[in-house]
C-alpha cells in the first residue's frame, strides 16, 4: 500500500465519545466528533477493533472477529423508528460520564436492544424488515454461527459454564443433530443476534458514509487473535492448537519487554498454520475483507506474529517459559494480495522486530509503525526519532497501549525529560503540543495523536495500561475540549501539508509582486 498524500488525524475509540447511555456509541456523539474532525482539518479518525469487547472490556479479546460490539449500537435510531420507548432521565442519572462502567452500562444496554428488537418485531415496516432479512443472508457466512453461539453462551452462562468447550458433548463437538435442535429451541435468541448486528452494521454504515462526505477516511483496528471463548474458534476448532478437549495445548502473548519484565501472556488460542494454509488461507481472507468492508484502512496488531510468533504452554502461568516459532507470513499475505488486491493495511511493527518482520513488511509495501514517546532513551540516530522516519510510515505520539504523553512526561526519567526537551524545545506545560507538532512535520505520510494528547490530559485519563485488567473504560465530554485544539490541530495540519495551506488565511502576495 502506497499513500497517495500526507494525512494527519486522532485516535479515539466510539466507547469514549460523550453520551447519555453509559457509553459512547454510533449516535449523535459520533457524527458531531467527525465534524470536529473537519472542523480540525483532520482526514482520519482511527479507531480501536469495532468487534465485541471481551473480558474487562477490551476489546482485542471479544467473541467475534466478525461481529460488531452490542455496546455500540446507538439507542436513539431505535426510539426514533418507535421500537424502543424514550429513556427517562431518573433511568440515566447514574452513569458515570467519565467512565464506562461495563458490569452496569452492559447488561443494561442489552436490554434495551431486547425491548427494541420486541418493537421491531412488532411495528417494523416493510423496507425494514426486508432489509434486516437481506442482511441475515449476506452475511450468513459468519453470522449464523455467531447468533448460535451467543443464544447458546447466554444459556450456559446462566448455569455458570464460561466456555464453550466445557458445554454440553454434542454442542461442544457442533454435532449435527444437537446443532440442528439448538437452531430450533433458540430460534428467538438467534434472531434476536442478528437484529443487534443489523443494527450496528447499518449504523456504522452510515457513521462511514458521513465521515467520507466529510473527507475523513476511518482507519481501523484488526487483532491477530481471537479469544478461545469466540465463535470463530467454536466453529472451526480445527483451525487451532486445540487438545481433545478443545482446550489451547498453546496460548499467544510477548516475551518481557519494556512493558512487563514477565512478558505478556495474552491466553488466546494459537493457529494451526498448517490447516490454514490447506484452505488457501479462506478464514483470513474473509476475515481481512469483511473489516475493509467497514474501514478504509486497516492497522493490524501483532504484525511481527506473522513472521513468528510468542508459543506459550497453556499451563505456564506467565510469558516467560515461551518460545519464537515460525509463521508463514509471505504465504498468508500473498493469497492476501491475490484476492483482495493492493492491502490498504498498516503493520503495528512494534516490540521485538527481527529482520524477518521487516521483510515481510516491506516485500508487501506495507507502512510500519512509529511512537515519538519511544524515541528518547538513546540518542539522535534512534529510529522513532521524527528525523529519521521514512516517507512511508505512520506516526503515532502514543497509541492505545502508551500512556498520554503528559503521563509519559511526568513518569520518564529525568535524562529522557531533558532530551525530549531539547528535542522538542518544550516542558510540561507543552510537551503534548510540541510532540504533536513534531510527528506533524515528519515525512511520515500518516500522522496520528490519541485524543487525550490533544486535551492535554494525563495517566488518569489513560486508554489502556498492557497486563492491566482495569482498563478502555476513558471517556471525554465535549465542555473539555473548546475551541483552540481543533484550531491548533487545523494550522498544524496546513502548515506541514497536511490539510490545504488556505486553512492558514495567510495573506495575498501584494499585488504586481511575484513569488519568490
Amino acid at each position: 500500500m502506497r499513500f497517495e498524500q500526507r494525512m494527519a488525524g486522532v485516535l479515539l475509540h466510539p466507547t469514549s465519545l460523550p453520551g447519555p447511555y453509559g457509553s459512547g456509541d454510533f449516535g449523535p456523539a459520533a457524527l458531531h466528533f467527525v465534524d470536529w474532525l473537519a472542523a480540525a482539518a483532520q482526514t482520519v479518525w482511527q479507531v480501536l477493533p469495532l468487534t465485541p469487547v471481551g473480558f474487562g472490556g477490551s476489546p482485542y479479546a471479544g467473541v467475534s472477529a466478525f461481529a460488531g460490539s452490542p455496546q455500540l449500537v446507538a439507542l436513539e435510531p431505535l426510539i426514533e423508528r418507535g421500537w424502543l420507548a424514550p429513556i427517562e432521565a431518573d433511568e440515566l442519572r447514574g452513569f458515570n460520564p467519565q467512565h464506562v462502567e461495563f458490569e452496569r452500562v452492559e447488561p443494561w444496554r442489552l436490554q434495551k436492544l431486547r425491548t427494541a428488537h420486541a418493537g421491531f418485531a412488532e411495528r417494523a415496516r416493510k423496507p425494514e424488515r426486508d432489509a434486516y432479512a437481506a442482511f441475515c443472508v449476506e452475511h450468513r457466512h459468519w453470522l449464523d454461527d455467531y447468533a448460535l453461539f451467543m443464544a447458546l453462551d447466554v444459556q450456559f452462562r446462566a448455569r455458570e459454564v464460561w466456555s464453550w468447550s466445557k458445554w454440553e458433548p454434542g454442542l461442544a463437538k457442533r454435532e449435527d443433530k444437537a446443532i440442528a435442535a439448538a437452531r430450533t429451541s433458540f430460534a428467538g435468541e438467534i434472531r434476536f443476534w442478528q437484529f443487534v448486528q443489523w443494527c450496528f452494521f447499518t449504523q456504522w454504515a452510515a457513521v462511514k458514509a458521513y465521515a467520507k462526505h466529510k473527507g475523513v477516511q476511518i482507519v481501523g483496528d484488526l487483532p491477530i487473535f481471537v479469544a478461545h471463548h469466540s465463535a470463530d474458534c467454536w466453529a472451526r476448532p480445527d483451525l487451532f492448537l486445540l487438545d481433545e478437549a478443545h482446550e489451547p495445548k498453546v496460548v499467544a502473548g510477548v516475551p518481557p519487554d519494556f512493558f512487563s519484565t514477565t512478558g505478556q501472556r495474552w491466553g488466546n488460542p494459537l493457529y494451526d498454520w498448517a490447516a490454514m494454509k490447506k484452505e488457501k488461507f479462506a478464514w483470513w481472507i474473509a476475515r481481512l475483507a469483511h473489516e475493509l468492508a467497514r474501514a478504509d484502512l486497516v492497522r493490524i496488531d501483532h504484525f511481527r506474529g506473522f513472521a513468528g510468533y510468542w508459543e506459550i504452554p497453556a499451563t505456564a502461568p506467565t510469558a516467560i517459559e515461551g518460545r519464537w516459532v515460525n509463521a508463514p507470513g509471505e504465504a498468508l499475505f500473498a493469497s492476501l494480495k491475490q484476492a483482495l488486491g493492493d492491502l490498504p493495511v498498516i503493520a503495528e511493527d512494534l516490540g521485538v522486530i527481527t529482520p524477518d518482520v521487516e521483510a515481510l513488511r516491506d516485500g508487501f509495501g506495507l507502512p510500519g509503525m512509529r511512537i515519538v514517546q519511544f524515541g528518547f532513551n538513546g540518542d539522535a540516530s534512534h529510529a522513532f526519532l521524527p528525523h529519521n522516519y521514512i516517507p512511508h510510515c505512520c506516526v503515532y505520539t502514543g497509541t492505545h497501549d502508551n500512556d498520554t504523553v503528559i503521563g509519559w512526561w511526568h513518569g520518564a526519567t529525568e535524562r529522557e525529560r531533558g532530551y525530549a526537551g531539547a528535542y522538542l524545545q518544550c516542558d510540561a506545560s507543552n510537551v503534548h503540543w510540541q510532540m504533536i507538532r513534531a510527528a506533524w512535520a515528519s515525512v511520515a505520510r500518516l500522522a496520528v495523536c490519541q485524543m487525550q494528547d490533544v486535551l492535554g490530559l494525563g495517566s488518569e485519563h489513560r486508554m489502556n495500561t498492557p497486563a492491566r485488567l482495569d482498563c478502555w473504560t476513558w471517556r471525554f465530554a465535549w465542555d473539555q475540549v473548546g475551541p483552540e485544539p481543533a484550531q491548533r490541530l487545523a494550522q498544524l495540519s496546513a502548515t506541514y501539508g497536511r490539510a490545504p495551506i488556505d486553512r492558514l488565511n495567510l495573506a495575498d502576495y501584494p499585488a504586481g509582486v511575484a513569488r519568490p
